[in-house]
């Protein structure tokens, strides 16, 4: 059976990339768990310096797929019992930001060969330093399904391109190809995609060259004067307004009109 995320070395840095092509690498379940888990041991492992997350295929991340079969290895998947997740709340989407910027003191780098969807979008920009090919398409799709985002996205992406640019981004639904996801600051290099996997591992490479414990302490540093006060606080904000937006009757209007393809009458309830 093939794994959904491959694992490779290459020296001191550890390659994660999501290898389910078929579906455009949307989340299952258990690929979300299995990039936690992944992160987790890149964080523990002295070897490793540099963590690179990338897509198989032709996209890094479409989202989260809602195809009922690619969410029932949950329970198997997870490595905490069902009464801890519902304690926790942060779930894996959750968990992104929280590993990636806080738990883990590697730099993690995002390598976005593709398009990066809703919970893909959420994943890229939850990683330290970015790299797009010229094919990759960005797209956050929450106001469009009538509710808020999650996975550290309100965080994230303010931090990179601003107050208002992510407000606009975010509730006009807009699109950002690769040369304006440069020019907004999502992010910080576009390669050509029959170079891009090349200068991806270049990149990885170069920061792995340099002294790792002076890495991680600037790293350790930048985060402390940029992140939220409360990180997971604030993830599980976002959780909770994701899913009562959802909950709402426009957040089920919308839905609904986005399955039939026609634009949502909302009642503000």
């Amino acid at each position: 059976m093939t794994s959904p995320l491959e694992i490779e070395d290459r020296g001191h840095v550890r390659i994660l990339r999501l290898n389910r092509p078929e579906r455009k690498n949307a989340l299952s379940s258990g690929l979300g768990w299995a990039i936690v888990t992944a992160i987790e041991d890149a964080a523990r492992d002295d070897d490793v310096w540099v963590i690179g997350l990338t897509g198989a295929g032709d996209a890094f991340c479409s989202g989260l797929d809602l195809a009922p079969e690619a969410q029932g290895d949950f329970e198997s998947a997870a490595p905490l019992s069902p009464q801890d997740m519902a304690a926790d709340e942060l779930g894996w989407v959750g968990r992104f930001p929280v590993l990636m910027r806080e738990r883990c003191e590697k730099l993690v780098v995002g390598g976005i060969n593709g398009v990066a969807v809703g919970a893909g979008l959420s994943l890229a920009m939850a990683t330290d330093i970015r790299i797009a090919s010229d094919r990759a398409r960005f797209l956050a799709g929450y106001a469009r399904l009538g509710t808020s985002p999650d996975g550290g996205l309100t965080w994230t992406l303010a931090q990179a391109i601003g107050y208002e640019r992510t407000l606009r981004f975010l509730l006009e639904h807009q699109q950002a190809n690769a040369a304006e996801a440069l020019e907004w600051g999502m992010v910080g290099e576009v390669a050509p995609a029959d170079e891009f996997d090349a200068r991806f591992l270049a990149c990885c490479d170069r920061l792995a060259g340099v002294a790792p414990l002076a890495a991680r302490a600037t790293k350790r540093i930048v985060h402390a004067a940029t992140a939220p006060p409360d990180v997971a606080a604030h993830v599980r904000w976002e959780l909770s307004n994701a899913r009562g937006g959802l909950d709402t009757e426009d957040g089920k209007e919308a839905l609904a009109a986005f399955l039939e393809k026609r634009k949502p009458t909302f009642q503000g309830r």
